[in-house]
């Protein structure tokens, strides 16, 4: 066969299949035909982690797509550079006597009698390399070299092609990860609006209105279901980032351990586990608002890195040495009163000078119960439509009286539980709430009709945890923390606090 012709029937099989793995086999099965060949595999130096990356490989029975990162010493690392920057074809008479050739055989788990490894160049740019092996005792020499290089400009459009289709699969990965992400953020404020907006939350609300606008930080105080998270998206709907995406963090529901990974993200390979690159909760808020929910459970290794993010709005992944440039807005929320964390050293001073640019005091519930008939009947119209309620059920003479009497510990979070719990009980109506008592008076059969005061299960666990509250300071993760006291993960028992209405933070004796 001439040149001519070997060039069109190589060409037409490594272009003619938009997979690159199945093109690489049919060259493979061609290329059998001239020379001792039994393995091909499409590989690409990668800088980063200065290992070279598996990207396809094909045998005569079978083919497939790789991402495998092979780690190579510092004889391999000079050796790969020596190999693609001297010549464009190398031919590898003994793999053995070279070190990137035998880490390389080694990681894959191949014996080999010969290679070729034939750099793919692209206006002096390294694209990549494709390797040519025989497993056989026939091997290939040094004639083979000119046939090899005249595929070299056919490979190089070849994967030039793949790179760029892996890179928008992988930006169409990241939008559907995004794309994912906010729709979970939007089913979970779906429904809510701001109830008692002309009410019991005017004041808040013309806060509201005001700082919407800017970009200034924005820091939300209030009891633990008060409803600082609604507040917070209103900010986000009502500013000109409203089309950009809205991040909710919940940081004290992050374990210690993973703050960094999901605050900044980090880069593949950077730790057990990390299979491939994340991007944070930062990252993922880039052209919207991050609201930072229980800004006080933060630790204070973590407080610094936030400082910084605040200082310059850039961020770097775990792992990573890109730094990466932000446009976001913060919004903070604690139930704590940080003021005196700093005085304890708990809370960095310099972050809540930055955080409290412009602090808004969300009321609890008790303190505007004129709203309470509203948000009632939005809660009843809302867990219905959830609980698949053939009617939406009537409220029974002198319910809203039991309501507005009662003090609500747990804010606007308890009265939705509450709700639900009588649809739950009484899905036809009418709602009563009877069940709002805490503890209730039963007449125990056989004790001569006394009436005996018997303490729900919820009270006696909901005593447990103030007293150990008590003794930790409000301390809840961490030695010495109540978590570890009581036996439980944090995140249990901070979700345990909020069912029962126990607020976070320093517990007054």
């Amino acid at each position: 066969m001439d040149k001519n012709e070997f060039f069109r029937q190589a060409t037409l099989r490594i272009c003619g299949n938009l997979e690159i793995e199945e093109a690489m086999q049919s060259l493979l099965r061609f290329l059998k035909e001239m020379m001792p060949v039994t393995k091909i595999f499409l590989q690409e130096y990668d800088h980063g982690y200065n290992a070279m990356r598996s990207i396809a490989y094909a045998n005569q029975t079978e083919c497939g797509k790789l991402d495998l990162l092979t780690p190579l010493s510092k004889d391999a690392q000079e050796s790969a550079g020596n190999t693609t920057a001297e010549q464009d074809v190398f031919l590898f008479e003994d793999p053995q006597e070279f070190p990137i050739s035998r880490e390389m055989l080694k990681f894959h788990n191949l014996q080999a009698s010969s290679l070729i490894v034939m750099g793919l160049r692209s206006k002096e740019i390294l694209l990549g390399t494709l390797v040519l092996i025989s497993e056989e005792a026939q091997k290939l020499k040094e004639e083979h070299l000119k046939w090899v290089l005249l595929l070299k400009e056919p490979l190089i459009i070849a994967m030039s092609n793949t790179l760029k289709h892996r890179e928008v699969l992988k930006l169409k990965d990241l939008l559907a990860d995004d794309n994912r992400y906010l729709h979970g953020e939007l089913r979970r404020i779906s429904g809510e609006k701001i109830i008692g907006a002309n009410f019991g939350l005017r004041d808040v609300m013309y806060k509201v209105q005001q700082v919407a606008g800017l970009d200034s930080p924005v820091l939300l105080l209030g009891e633990t279901g008060a409803g600082k998270d609604v507040i917070a998206n209103a900010i986000h709907s009502y500013s000109s980032r409203s089309n950009g995406p809205f991040v909710s963090v919940n940081c004290g529901a992050i374990p210690d351990t993973l703050i960094d990974s999901e605050l900044f993200g980090h880069e593949k390979g950077t730790f057990t586990g990390a299979l491939s690159q994340k991007r944070g909760r930062f990252e993922r808020a880039d052209k919207g608002t991050i609201f930072l929910d229980e800004i006080g459970e933060l630790p204070l290794q973590a407080q610094v890195r936030l400082l910084k993010v605040l200082q310059s709005k850039e961020i770097e992944r775990v792992g990573g040495v890109k730094t990466i440039l932000l446009d976001i807005r913060i919004i903070a929320a604690t139930n704590r009163n940080l003021e005196e964390m700093v005085k304890n050293h708990l809370f960095r001073e310099d972050l809540w000078f930055r955080l409290n640019v412009f602090p808004i005091w969300v009321p609890p519930l008790r303190e505007r119960r004129s709203d309470i008939p509203a948000l009632l009947q939005h809660f009843i119209d809302l867990k219905s439509k959830e609980l698949k309620l053939p009617a939406i059920p009537a409220l029974s003479p002198g319910a809203i009286d039991a309501l507005l009497e009662y003090h609500w510990p747990g804010n606007v979070r308890e009265l939705q539980n509450i709700v639900e719990r009588a649809l739950i009980l009484n899905p036809l109506g009418p709602l009563s709430f009877e069940h709002l008592s805490l503890s209730q008076q039963i007449e125990i059969p056989g004790n001569k009709g006394q009436s005996v005061h018997i303490v729900t299960l919820n009270e006696m666990i909901s005593r447990h945890i103030r007293k150990v509250l008590s003794i930790t300071a409000g301390k809840i993760h961490g030695n010495g923390g109540a978590a570890e006291m009581l036996g439980i993960n944090a995140s249990t028992l901070r979700n345990r606090m909020n069912k029962l209405g126990i607020e976070y933070g320093k517990v007054k004796k």
